[in-house]
C-alpha cells in the first residue's frame, strides 16, 4: 500500500507542476499581450501576478480549506455519543487503513445519499456523510462507503484534490479576468498602443489571437487533466475500500443505491461536487466522457463484484484488467499474492437494517447537534425542544401527556436570558 501512496505523491507533484506551468504560461501570454513594447517585463509581470493569485488561494486553503468545504456542504460535526454506530465504523476503518489519527465525523442534512472526505493531511481529515446515506444503507454498505472515503485520505487524494482544485480555480480566475477586461476594453472603445510598422501590427494580431486562445483553452486543459486523474483515484479508493472491509459487495451495493437516488439540486458547488463518492452534478451517477470526474458507476460495481478470489489490491487489479482488456491500474510492483485475503460474510447487523427507523434516529442526532433536546413520549412521539425553551412543561401533540422539560435545557435558557439582559 505504501508503494501506491508514494506513487500517488510523485504523480500528484508532477500534475501540480503541469497545472502550475499552464497557469504561468497563461500569465506570461496575458502580460506580453498588454505590454508589447516591453515584452520581458510584461512576461515577468504576468507570471508574477498568476503566481501571487495561486499562492494566496493555496494559503487560504491550507489555513482552513477543510472547514470551508464542510461549511459549503452544510455539514455539522457529531461526536461518538451522538452517533455511536457511525463512529464505530469510522474507527474500524481507521484502524484497518493504518491512519495515524481518527478523522472527524460530519453529518449533512439531506435525503440524497452521498459522502466525501477532506484533509490536507491525515491529522486534519474529516469524513462527511448525508442523513440519507445513513438511513438508506445497511451497516456493510455504510462501511464500504466510509472505507472508500478513508481510502482517499490514506492515499493522499484529499491533499491532491485540494491543491489541484485550487490551481484549476486560479487558471479559471485569471482567464476570466483577462477575457472580461478584453471585452470591457472593446466596449468602452479603449485601445492599446500598437506598433507603427505593418509587421508590428501583424505580430500584435497574432499575439492577441494566441493570448485569447490560451485564455479559453487553459481552463479546459486544466479541467481535463484534473478530471482524468480523479477518475483513476476513484478506482483506487474502491480498491482500498475492498481491502479495508474485506467485503467488496458492501461498496458495490452502496454504489447502486447511491446512484439510483441522486438529485442535481443536491450539488452545493462545482468545487465540492467532484469530491463526493458519486458526483451529484450527474443525477444518475452515470455521467461519462472527458468531462466526467468519476468512472462509470456500472464499471465500478462490475469490478467490485468481479473480485471472486479475494479482497486484496491484487484481486481488484485482476478484476479491473478483465473488464478493461488487460489495462493496468495499480501496477505489478505493488501486488503480492502472499498477502491475499478472503472475502468475509455479511454482518448480522446488515440484515436487520430498518431504513425508516435509521432515518428517524439520524434526524434526532442532527437535531441534537443543532442544539435541540429530544424528549420522548410513551406514545412514541419524539419532541424537539430548543435550547432556549422557556417553559417548564411541554404537552405531547399526540396523546396530550405533560412532560417536565429537562433541567439542562432550562439552564441554557436562563443563561441565554441573563446574557441578553447584560448586553442590553
Amino acid at each position: 500500500m505504501w508503494e501506491i501512496i508514494e506513487a500517488n505523491r510523485r504523480k500528484s507533484v508532477a500534475l501540480i507542476f503541469i497545472l502550475g506551468s499552464v497557469l504561468a504560461a497563461l500569465g506570461a501570454a496575458i502580460g506580453y499581450f498588454f505590454t508589447p513594447e516591453f515584452p520581458a517585463e510584461g512576461v515577468f509581470t504576468g507570471i508574477a501576478i498568476a503566481m501571487v493569485i495561486w499562492i494566496i488561494m493555496l494559503l487560504a486553503s491550507y489555513a482552513g480549506g477543510e472547514q470551508i468545504l464542510l461549511a459549503t456542504a452544510g455539514a455539522r460535526e457529531v461526536k461518538h455519543d451522538d452517533a455511536p454506530q457511525l463512529f464505530n465504523i469510522v474507527e474500524e476503518i481507521k484502524i484497518a487503513s493504518g491512519l495515524p489519527s481518527m478523522p472527524k465525523v460530519y453529518l449533512i442534512d439531506s435525503q440524497v445519499p452521498n459522502a466525501f472526505a477532506v484533509g490536507l493531511k491525515p491529522e486534519r481529515a474529516a469524513v462527511a456523510v448525508t442523513t440519507g446515506l445513513v438511513a438508506k444503507l445497511n451497516r456493510d454498505e455504510l462501511q464500504g462507503v466510509v472505507a472508500h472515503e478513508i481510502g482517499h485520505i490514506a492515499n493522499r487524494d484529499t491533499l491532491f484534490m485540494t491543491m489541484a482544485g485550487v490551481t484549476v480555480g486560479a487558471v479559471v480566475i485569471l482567464a476570466d479576468l483577462f477575457l472580461r477586461g478584453l471585452w470591457y476594453s472593446s466596449m468602452t472603445g479603449g485601445r492599446r498602443r500598437s506598433s507603427s510598422s505593418q509587421g508590428g501590427g501583424q505580430l500584435m494580431a497574432i499575439l492577441m489571437i494566441v493570448a485569447i486562445a490560451l485564455a479559453i483553452l487553459s481552463p479546459l486543459l486544466a479541467q481535463l487533466l484534473y478530471f482524468a486523474t480523479s477518475r483513476k483515484r476513484e478506482y483506487l479508493a474502491d480498491a482500498s475500500s475492498a481491502q479495508f472491509t474485506r467485503y467488496p459487495e458492501g461498496l458495490a451495493s452502496a454504489l447502486e443505491k447511491i446512484s439510483a437516488n441522486q438529485d442535481k439540486k443536491f450539488s452545493k458547488s462545482r468545487t465540492l461536487a467532484p469530491m463526493f463518492i458519486i458526483n451529484p452534478m450527474a443525477a444518475s451517477g452515470k455521467m461519462m466522457g472527458l468531462f466526467s470526474t468519476h468512472p462509470p458507476t456500472e464499471d465500478r460495481i462490475h469490478i467490485l463484484r468481479g473480485m471472486m478470489k479475494g479482497s486484496s489490491l491484487q484481486a481488484y487489479e485482476q478484476a479491473y484488467r478483465k473488464l478493461h482488456q488487460n489495462k493496468q491500474l495499480i501496477g505489478t510492483p505493488s501486488l503480492n499474492a502472499s498477502q491475499e485475503k478472503g472475502i468475509r460474510k455479511p454482518s448480522p447487523e446488515a440484515q436487520q437494517h430498518n431504513p425508516k427507523k435509521s432515518l428517524r434516529d439520524i434526524k434526532d442526532i442532527l437535531h441534537k447537534t443543532a442544539g435541540y433536546g429530544i424528549l420522548a413520549c410513551a406514545c412514541g412521539v419524539k419532541m424537539k425542544i430548543p435550547s432556549n425553551f422557556e417553559h417548564k412543561k411541554v404537552r405531547c401533540p399526540r396523546c396530550g401527556r405533560e412532560h417536565e422539560v429537562p433541567l439542562e435545557l432550562l439552564a441554557a435558557a436562563i443563561i441565554a436570558q441573563d446574557h441578553t439582559k447584560k448586553s442590553a
